[in-house]
C-alpha cells in the first residue's frame, strides 16, 4: 500500500486529521505515547474477544490469532519507548472517539449485521490510527519518533485491510458496500465533533 498517496483514496476517510494534531503531539509526547501503549493494547483485546465470540468462523480465529500477537508486541514497543524516555505509563483514559462508533454499531438484529459492524469498527480504527502515525512519521521533529511511528504506519494499514476482507466474507457485496458507506459518514461525523487533543492518537 503506497501511503504517500491521499488518504481519501487509500484508506477512505472523507475527513483528514487537522495538521495542527501533529503540532499538539509534539508537545505532548508523554500523553501520545500512554494512549498509544493502550490503544494497541485494547486493540489485541478486541481480535481476541472477536475470536472468542466467533470461534466457529475459520477465517476470524485464524486470521485474528497473529494479530493479537502482533498488536501485543506494539503495546510492548511502546512501552520500551516510554521506558527509553524515562516517562511512566500512565493511567488510561476514556476514548471518546471509539466510544461514538461503538455507539453506533447494530445493537439488535441478526448477527451477521453485528458482526459487520465490529469488523467495520476495527477497521476505521486501525485506518484513523494509520492516518495519525503517517502524520507523526511525517511531522514530528524528533527522528526517532518518525521512524517510530513509521513502522507503525505500515502495520496498522495492513490491518486495515485485513478487517475489510473479513467483512466481505460473511455478507453480500452490496450490503458491505451501502453499510460502509454509512460508517465513513457517521466517522466523518464524530471527527467533526471530537475536539483536537494531542495527548490521544483518536
Amino acid at each position: 500500500m503506497n501511503l504517500s498517496a491521499d488518504v481519501k483514496s487509500i484508506l477512505n476517510l472523507p475527513l483528514a486529521t487537522d495538521p495542527r494534531w501533529v503540532n499538539l503531539a509534539a508537545i505532548s509526547i508523554g500523553g501520545i505515547l500512554t494512549d498509544h501503549a493502550y490503544c494497541e493494547q485494547k486493540a489485541a483485546i478486541s481480535c481476541i474477544s472477536l475470536i472468542q465470540h466467533y470461534s466457529s468462523k475459520k477465517e476470524i480465529v485464524y486470521r485474528l490469532s497473529p494479530i493479537v500477537t502482533e498488536e501485543w508486541g506494539h503495546f510492548r514497543l511502546v512501552l520500551q519507548e516510554l521506558e527509553r524516555r524515562n516517562l511512566p505509563l500512565g493511567n488510561q483514559r476514556k476514548d471518546v472517539y471509539v466510544n461514538q462508533l461503538l455507539a453506533f454499531q447494530q445493537k439488535g438484529g441478526h448477527e451477521d449485521g453485528r458482526l459487520l459492524d465490529k469488523l467495520f469498527t476495527m477497521a476505521l480504527i486501525e485506518a484513523r490510527s494509520c492516518e495519525r502515525f503517517k502524520r507523526l512519521s511525517e511531522g514530528m521533529e524528533d527522528a526517532g519518533l518518525r521512524n517510530f511511528y513509521r513502522r507503525f504506519m505500515e502495520s496498522e494499514a495492513g490491518h486495515y485491510t485485513l478487517f475489510l476482507d473479513l467483512a466481505k466474507q460473511y455478507t453480500t457485496p452490496e450490503k458491505v458496500e451501502k453499510r460502509w458507506q454509512q460508517w465513513l459518514e457517521h466517522e466523518m461525523l464524530v471527527m467533526q465533533s471530537t475536539a483536537l487533543r494531542g495527548d490521544r492518537i483518536h
